[in-house]
Formats: C-alpha cells, sequence, structure tokens
C-alpha cells in the first residue's frame, strides 16, 4: 500500500495536470474569443462597406430601364397557376403526398440513425452533399433528403400541369430547377456543416475571407455580382497557357490570323484552317501543351492555321453575319493560300463558328468557291429545331429585350453571356463557386479551363441579333434559301464535300440530337461521332489522357435512333479516329512551311493582341 505522503504526492500531480489542462483549455477559449472578437469588428468594418456599395448601387447614374422579367418566365408561370387553382383538388393531393413523404422521411431517419448511431453509410452522387456531415448526422440527412423531396415534388407538379403549350412547360421545368437550386441548404450558412465546421475550426475567419470575397466580387456600378472562379493572376497569355508556338500573319477589323510553326519535316499538302467560336477566345484549343488541340494536329503534320476573332466594341457593333463571313472566313482563306500557295484547304468549325463556317459553304457552294474540300464540325448545330435549353432564353421577347440592352453600347457584355451559359449548368457554375468563395472563404482555384472560362468576349449587336432570330428563333439556315447572304439565298443541301460531325453525349449547349439533324442537311458523305462528356471535355480530349469513350456506326443510318443501336463503342480519345480520316483527304506530304515565309510577313507572335483585348 501507498503511503499517506505518497498518495498526497499522486494527488498533488493530478491537480497541476488538471490545472495546466484547464489553463490550456482557458487559454484556448481566450485565443478563440479573441479571434471571434476581431473577426466580429473586421466584419461589422466589411458589412459598413458593403452597406456603402449598396447605397451606391441604389444612387448610381441613371440607368436605362431593363426589363422586370428579362427571361420572359411571367407569362408560363401566370397560365400554370391559373390552371392549378381551377383544379383544386389535385392541388390538395399533390400537397397531401408531399406531406406524407414528408412523414415517412422522419420515420426512416429516426429509424435509420436508431440502428446506425454511427451515421449512415449510404452513398449519394450529388456533390452539392459530399460532406459527411450530409449523411452522417442525423439533423443534416434529414434536411438534404426533406429538400430533395420537397425539390422534386416541385419539379414533378410543374412537369404534370396541363393545357399550357410545350414551350411554356419547358420554361417551367427549367426555372422551376434553378429556383429548387438556389434554395438547397447547401448554399446557406446555417444549414451547410461544411460551412459551419470550417467556421468552427478557422475561428470565424472563413466567414471573414467569405465577405472579403463578396466585396471583391460585388460591383457597386452595375450591381453584379461576378463569382470569381479561377484566380486572374494565375495565368499569362503565350506563357503559361495558349503557348503553342506560331505567328499572326494576317489581320483585318475581325480577325488575327495564326499560322503555327511546324514540327515535322513533311506536312500534309492542304493547310487546316480552324475557326472557333467567337462567344469565347480561340484558346480553348490550346490551353496547355498536354491538352491542346492545336499542338497535337501540328505534331501530326497538318500545317494548322486559327483565326482569332477580335472582343469587339461599340465601333464593330453593326457588323454582320456576312461581314463575319466575309471577313473571317473568304479573306481569311485568301490570307492561307497567300501564305502557303496553296488555294485548297480543309476546315474547322467549333460551337458558333461551326454555325457560320456551315452557312458559308452553302454561300461558297452558290458561287462556284470550292476551296474548302474537307470540314469538320466540333458540337456545332445547323438544325436549331431542337437546340436545348438555349431555346429558354431566345424566344422573341427576350431577344428584344437585349435588343435595348444593346442599343447604347452596340454589343452584349461578356458577362450576359456567360451568366446564361452558368444557369444551364447552376449547381456546377454558380452555386458550387458561391459556397467555396463566400461560405467556405476559398481562395479561387488556379485551373486553366475555368481561366479561358471567365475569359469572356462581347456580341456584336447586329451579328447577335442575327444569330439569335435567324437560327433560334425562325430556324431558317435550315430552310433552303431560309436565309441570304450578301444578296445569294443559301441552301445547306448544295454542300457536298466531306463532313466530319463531332457530338458530345453530355453537352448542354449543342445536344447532340440536334447536332445529328445536320447529316439530313448536307449532300455529301457525313461521319457523324459521338463523344463521350460534354460541350468542352468531350471535344478537348487529348490521346494520352485516356479518358472517356466514343461512339461510331459505320453505316451512318439517317435515323438517330437506329444510329445509337448500331454503333460501336471506342475507348479513349476520338481525335485518331478523325486523323484516320482527315489525312487522305488532306493530299500529299509536302515540305513544311514556316510562318512568314510565304507572301505574308509576320505582324507578331501566337497568341497575338487580339486575344488579350479584355471585356
Amino acid at each position: 500500500m501507498k503511503s499517506t505522503k505518497q498518495y498526497q504526492q499522486v494527488v498533488t500531480t493530478q491537480r497541476k495536470t488538471v490545472n495546466a489542462k484547464k489553463d490550456v483549455k482557458n487559454d484556448h477559449m481566450e485565443e478563440m474569443t479573441r479571434s471571434l472578437v476581431d473577426t466580429w469588428q473586421k466584419s461589422a468594418d466589411m458589412m459598413s462597406d458593403l452597406m456603402s456599395q449598396s447605397q451606391q448601387m441604389m444612387t448610381s447614374p441613371y440607368q436605362p430601364m431593363k426589363s422586370l422579367d428579362p427571361m420572359n418566365i411571367g407569362p408560363a408561370f401566370k397560365s400554370a397557376a391559373r390552371i392549378m387553382a381551377g383544379d383544386p383538388m389535385k392541388l390538395m393531393q399533390d400537397n397531401y403526398q408531399l406531406w406524407k413523404e414528408h412523414v415517412e422521411l422522419m420515420q426512416q431517419i429516426m429509424l435509420k440513425h436508431d440502428m446506425n448511431p454511427d451515421g449512415a453509410t449510404g452513398k449519394h452522387h450529388d456533390r452539392r452533399f459530399k460532406h459527411e456531415d450530409w449523411t452522417n448526422n442525423p439533423m443534416f440527412d434529414y434536411i438534404r433528403r426533406s429538400y430533395l423531396l420537397t425539390s422534386n415534388r416541385l419539379v414533378e407538379i410543374m412537369t404534370s400541369v396541363e393545357g399550357i403549350s410545350e414551350e411554356d412547360r419547358k420554361k417551367l421545368i427549367f426555372h422551376s430547377k434553378l429556383l429548387a437550386d438556389a434554395f438547397s441548404p447547401s448554399n446557406f450558412l446555417m444549414t451547410n456543416p461544411e460551412a459551419i465546421r470550417t467556421m468552427i475550426e478557422t475561428g470565424g475567419q472563413s466567414i471573414l475571407k467569405g465577405m472579403q470575397n463578396l466585396q471583391r466580387d460585388l460591383d457597386p456600378k452595375t450591381s453584379q455580382l461576378s463569382i470569381m472562379m479561377s484566380d486572374p493572376d494565375a495565368f499569362t497569355l503565350g506563357e503559361n497557357i495558349a503557348t503553342t508556338p506560331g505567328k499572326v500573319v494576317y489581320q483585318n477589323d475581325l480577325v488575327q490570323l495564326i499560322q503555327y510553326e511546324p514540327t515535322t519535316a513533311k506536312v500534309h499538302q492542304r493547310p487546316l484552317v480552324i475557326a472557333p467560336p467567337w462567344i469565347n477566345k480561340y484558346y480553348i484549343l490550346d490551353l496547355q501543351p498536354r491538352n491542346s488541340f492545336i499542338a497535337w494536329a501540328v505534331e501530326q503534320g497538318y500545317t494548322v492555321f486559327v483565326i482569332s476573332w477580335v472582343n469587339p466594341d461599340a465601333k464593330l457593333g453593326e457588323k454582320k453575319f456576312e461581314d463575319y463571313m466575309q471577313e473571317g472566313i473568304l479573306d481569311v482563306l485568301d490570307a492561307v493560300e497567300a501564305a502557303t500557295g496553296e488555294r485548297e484547304v480543309s476546315m474547322i468549325g467549333y460551337c458558333i463558328g461551326g454555325t457560320l463556317l456551315s452557312a458559308t459553304l452553302a454561300y461558297m457552294s452558290e458561287t462556284g468557291d470550292d476551296r474548302i474540300k474537307a470540314a469538320t464540325f466540333f458540337a456545332s448545330q445547323a438544325d436549331f429545331s431542337e437546340a436545348g435549353d438555349l431555346k429558354l432564353f431566345t424566344d422573341t421577347a427576350q431577344v428584344d429585350n437585349l435588343e435595348r440592352m444593346m442599343e447604347k453600347k452596340g454589343y452584349l457584355d461578356g458577362s450576359a453571356m456567360a451568366t446564361t451559359f452558368n444557369l444551364l449548368r447552376a449547381n456546377d457554375l454558380i452555386w458550387s463557386f458561391y459556397v467555396d468563395n463566400y461560405l467556405l472563404g476559398k481562395d479561387p482555384m488556379k485551373f486553366d479551363l475555368l481561366y479561358w472560362n471567365a475569359d469572356s468576349t462581347r456580341m456584336p449587336k447586329q451579328t447577335h441579333l442575327f444569330y439569335l432570330r435567324e437560327m433560334y428563333i425562325n430556324n431558317n439556315l435550315a430552310k433552303p434559301g431560309g436565309i441570304t447572304l450578301k444578296g445569294v439565298p443559301i441552301d445547306l443541301s448544295k454542300i457536298t464535300i466531306p463532313i466530319y460531325l463531332q457530338a458530345a453525349k453530355e453537352d448542354h449547349i449543342a445536344p447532340y440530337p440536334s447536332v445529328f439533324k445536320s447529316t439530313g442537311l448536307y449532300s455529301g458523305p457525313v461521319r457523324f461521332m459521338l463523344a463521350g462528356s460534354g460541350h468542352i471535355a468531350g471535344v478537348i480530349n487529348p490521346p494520352a489522357a485516356d479518358k472517356y469513350n466514343y461512339w461510331i456506326n459505320e453505316d451512318q443510318p439517317k435515323d438517330l435512333e437506329e444510329w445509337l443501336d448500331g454503333a460501336e463503342e471506342f475507348p479513349g480519345s476520338w481525335w485518331t479516329d478523325w486523323d484516320k480520316w482527315l489525312a487522305p483527304l488532306s493530299g500529299k506530304q509536302v515540305a513544311k512551311r514556316v510562318p512568314g515565309s510565304g507572301k505574308l510577313d509576320v505582324i507578331e507572335s501566337a497568341p497575338g493582341s487580339f486575344v488579350s483585348i479584355k471585356s
């Protein structure tokens, strides 16, 4: 047995240990308190600044009145409300069913967590709820599942409304989903367990940083919140993005033409000219050496030329669609011939650049111009009858409103187009960044694709209105003689050259059923290929990445379901299939061509100056 003296020593030691732990705990509490007080003081200052910004917004100089319903969704919701009010029994049944499902959900939650107190093990694939507390914590598990149940029921109710037009139904469904996405519990501090944990772990610093990020992204002059997706200082054009060596050899009001340095001793006789979309900048095709389509095409022995569109200002607002055809393609073909001595070329058109290319090919067919011998289309539409969710933003009322917005400046701000595209995938392209920036207080990522996505361009008024009205609203490009360019009615069926038509399974901008419709418009041989992924990753998928799959039906039937049923799946990138198709159509092998060695002098090094013009 221990003596009394030994016992007293043990007790004294234990007391010292307990007191030391208390001191440590007290020190930690004091430190956290000081941190919270400091955060509170800084937050108060920042709230004052934000209030000042709000005051500036309300007292800023007069701005032209914008439509109170710029997306023209009011009529659709009014029609739905009137129809639902006329059938109160159905509305009561829907409410009863929702109540019943919530009762069942509460029972499931209680039973699940009683039987599995350490948390649920079930997996779900909604990235908004990837944090473990959304499943393991009974309260947040209930919040998550209750939200999903309610939001799904909202969309189902809107889907089941009878007696409205199909156009209004699509609007109701789309905007109901947008509304449900906005009210996700993950978007609010006190119902987001990850944000709460981060706030506690950082002593409130994450909230302070989030408010700083909010103040940074809020423009007091325009009242616009522009969520920063990528670190704007992480990349410099020509240094660590858009680095494939080349030279600008020609320019006009609308384009700079870049000719890339060859990397092979021999090249295909016919140059390859790429028309990217002017809605974005060309370097989506040249982000990094590892994923650059341009660099890869050069390595395959093509003499590659790329059109770099200008970021238009008010002076170019009156440029028309046919000006983009003349200065963007026809004049460029003259320049390519001057640079290489070759009259015949192959071309690629990406997205709206492909729409312009198809219209230009029809014009060239009518005027006897046969310089383009083969054409490739990346995610490009020519028949817009089923053009996906973008049609929800392009009805007559919305386009008329856009025209009023562009009247003063002569162009549509790049941020407006970026917002439209982001709304098509709101959870991925809006709310995920909202949570990271403002609730978690994270710094923007250093990611080349997001940097490019944020580098938006303006739309010239006349060209943009023509595109929206003639393509999206009236679908005139698909109609023989439906569009007239430079006084010439055009007909896509007059296009007889070989076509390679790329589409992507998950493309939300140019849905593959819409792209497939082009197979019935052209009269020449068409090779339709369906890639994995979406509008960007479905195109930018280098062979070395060994990602995704693609599908080919060698019989190339004109019916989509028949095409899909008979399609064969191949692993990896489709680029090699495209190269096997284009190489035999590109002429014999000739000596490589160096930029500036032809009749055109070098103006400047790639990526050129047009691409550096910010919106």
